[in-house]
């Protein structure tokens, strides 16, 4: 048989992948002395919705406090009536009287000019103002009532986001596209009239804020779309044609799996080209599903990429054969929901431990290596084998437990680890130092 030589495509060093820079303006969004950066040089914030009646203003408060305790750093309340915009400054005040200054953002449709003209308390008690520019109104109508929203936000020193979607797209605008598109020599399909009449209604509407007098920093835009390659082919053009903070999301994604997996593909594609300010994670939620499950999905995203930190990661193994005990998969859980429970606490007792790596791995295959490559990891034996755990600090093994104890006393080593590296006098230090 003939020697074959293998066939080498390159030698040279391998590009480490990694999320491009973004670049555009900074808007700064306040309650307080709490200051939401979005833009710039800022880490790209995550938000979320609340579902509740306005109205309730207990209710909300407590939706509210929910999604900024799982790490929402925006929360946009509906403000859709008289009632609902009186009962905003109550909803402020619940949440100041619980020691939460997460932002709230009022999202207003059709009849925003007249609730932010005849309910200033609504107006000043909310930090940002969401306008959608297809409901804002209709011929003649549609100018002034813009303008009246931005006349009350430059009053009130308010930043807005334009926020168009397509299911709620000005028609004015779209026909007018599609006739000019009809006379063209070689007619657009009606998608890249749709994209074209989406990029045009958010930079248009932010720019003639702008010549109204609102600070250019402090608009916000958005195009919100249902499909992930509709969402990406209309933010790329957004990127090139403006340098307005943008806000993320895919609109109506759905719900379970299917919602999760949409919005993850979607936003990452953007965030790793360096689109993408803000972001949300539009999930329908499963009945009896928190709220709050939305901002878990946005903030493992962000991580995912290497964009920010939250919690500690954990690394656990799928499981197979050789891994029919279900000991690893219940350690894993238990770690992973302890250090997510103990964050709000520790954040601020030991700075730095959101970057920290877990492994909690099933045998004896991939389990040292992986544990190693952690700052603490496990090598649970597997089944039928020798009921032995090495554990590894470091990168070096520290100790084998053994017995019915294994969880527990990871537990505590995760712990003692955490304590010694991340508490005073040893914050963030490595083995190494």
């Amino acid at each position: 048989m003939a020697h074959v030589e293998p066939l080498i495509l390159g030698t040279g060093a391998i590009e480490a992948a990694s999320p491009r820079p973004r670049r555009s303006r900074q808007a700064r969004v306040a309650w307080g002395s709490r200051v939401v950066t979005i833009g710039g040089d800022a880490p790209v914030r995550v938000q979320a919705m609340t579902n509740t009646d306005t109205v309730d203003a207990i209710g909300t408060a407590i939706q509210v406090k929910e999604l900024a305790i799982a790490g929402s750093e925006l929360v946009r309340i509906t403000v859709n009536t008289p009632e609902a915009a009186q009962a905003v400054p109550h909803i402020r005040e619940q949440l100041d009287r619980m020691g939460i200054d997460v932002p709230l953002i009022g999202d207003f449709h059709y009849n925003g000019h007249r609730l932010l003209s005849d309910h200033p308390a609504c107006a000043q008690a909310l930090s940002k103002y969401r306008i959608n520019p297809g409901n804002v109104g209709k011929g003649a109508k549609r100018d002034k009532q813009f303008a009246q929203m931005i006349e009350v936000a430059m009053r009130h020193d308010k930043p807005v986001r334009i926020g168009v979607n397509w299911g709620s797209l000005d028609q004015e605008l779209l026909a007018t596209l599609m006739d000019e598109n009809a006379g063209r020599a070689e007619p657009w399909d009606a998608k890249q009239v749709m994209y074209q009449a989406l990029v045009q209604s958010a930079i248009g509407s932010a720019e003639a804020a702008g010549e109204l007098g609102m600070d250019r920093n402090q608009i916000i835009i958005s195009c919100k779309v249902s499909g992930v390659q509709d969402l990406v082919s209309v933010y790329r053009a957004l990127a090139v044609r403006c340098d307005y903070p943008l806000h993320l999301g895919l609109t109506e994604a759905g719900m379970g799996t299917k919602g999760t997996v949409a919005s993850t593909a979607a936003l990452s594609l953007l965030l790793q080209e360096g689109i993408g300010d803000t972001i949300r994670v539009s999930l329908t939620p499963q009945p009896g599903e928190s709220r709050t499950q939305e901002v878990l999905i946005a903030l493992e995203v962000l991580q995912s990429l290497g964009l920010r930190s939250f919690n500690p990661s954990v690394t656990a193994c799928p499981g197979c054969g050789r891994t029919t005990s279900t000991v690893f998969q219940e350690l894993a859980q238990q770690i992973d929901g302890f250090l997510r429970a103990q964050m709000p606490i520790w954040k601020a007792r030991y700075p730095g431990v959101e970057a920290m790596k877990v492994a909690v791995m099933g045998c004896i295959v991939n389990g040292p290596g992986e544990s190693k490559h952690a700052d603490i990891g496990i090598s649970l034996p597997g089944t039928g084998e020798s009921p032995a755990a090495p554990v590894f600090v470091d990168g070096k093994k520290s100790v084998t437990l053994r017995g019915p104890t294994v969880a527990a006393d990871f537990k505590q080593m995760v712990i003692d680890y955490i304590d010694r590296r991340f508490g005073q006098g040893g914050a963030g230090r490595t083995a190494a130092e």
